[in-house]
């Protein structure tokens, strides 16, 4: 393994653990082995230097908006750690195309699907293009989400430690309907998102709040 995949992510570990008290031990139930589509809620950058690291030996990848390689650190980072650039706001279909070949090389990749930070911890309505991704792939899913975090910025202002908690959900996968609309992506989308919302204290889990609205006609637990 490089050199510089080695020191960066060595130092995301050391940085993160000084900043935030992280329980780890729920990382510990996902698959050694296999792809795997990680769906995960977004609150701040801080996530990705707390996760990444800690699930190796696993090869991972994941999306991140292009314009994140403007960024004179994070660019070069995403770019050591093989993340995959994605123009936001319009089909990308060279991401989409190297999101699936990560699969199928046996790598785990994780999709946001909300789209952007929400900042507050609250998730915002998540875009079908999980869906698409999920239903092309086959692979199977596993709800990861995290909050904590979303006190991050304040704590570290007053020179605190963030609690940052991680919750680690059931692996499923989405049954194929017979012919795929629009309504049916949406629905399949939030199906996805309810899997996250179940495993978040009520405060954080913002449009998917009421956990009496959820259906899991698509999903089927493994």
């Amino acid at each position: 393994m490089r050199l510089d995949y080695w020191a960066a992510m060595l130092t995301a570990r050391g940085l993160t653990r000084l900043l935030c008290k992280i329980d780890d031990q729920p990382l510990r139930s996902i698959p050694m082995q296999g792809p795997l589509i990680l769906v995960c809620n977004h609150i701040n950058a801080i996530e990705l230097a707390v996760v990444f690291p800690r699930l190796h030996p696993r090869e991972f990848t994941g999306f991140a908006k292009s314009e994140t390689w403007d960024n004179p650190i994070l660019g070069p980072l995403f770019d050591i750690w093989d993340i995959i650039p994605i123009q936001r706001g319009q089909p990308d279909i060279t991401a989409l195309r190297q999101g699936l070949k990560a699969l199928e090389d046996g790598k785990i990749l994780a999709i946001t699907p909300e789209g952007t930070r929400s900042g507050d911890g609250r998730l915002k309505r998540g875009n079908p293009g999980v869906a698409t991704l999920a239903l092309h792939s086959g692979a199977p899913l596993l709800p990861l989400v995290y909050y904590g975090n979303e006190q991050f910025y304040g704590n570290l202002r007053q020179l605190r430690r963030t609690d940052f908690r991680i919750r680690v959900g059931q692996p499923f996968r989405i049954e194929t309907p017979g012919r795929l609309t629009a309504d049916i992506r949406r629905q399949i989308t939030d199906e996805i998102m309810y899997q996250m919302a179940m495993l978040l204290p009520q405060q954080n889990r913002g449009y998917y709040q009421d956990l009496r609205a959820a259906s899991a006609e698509f999903v089927r637990l493994i």
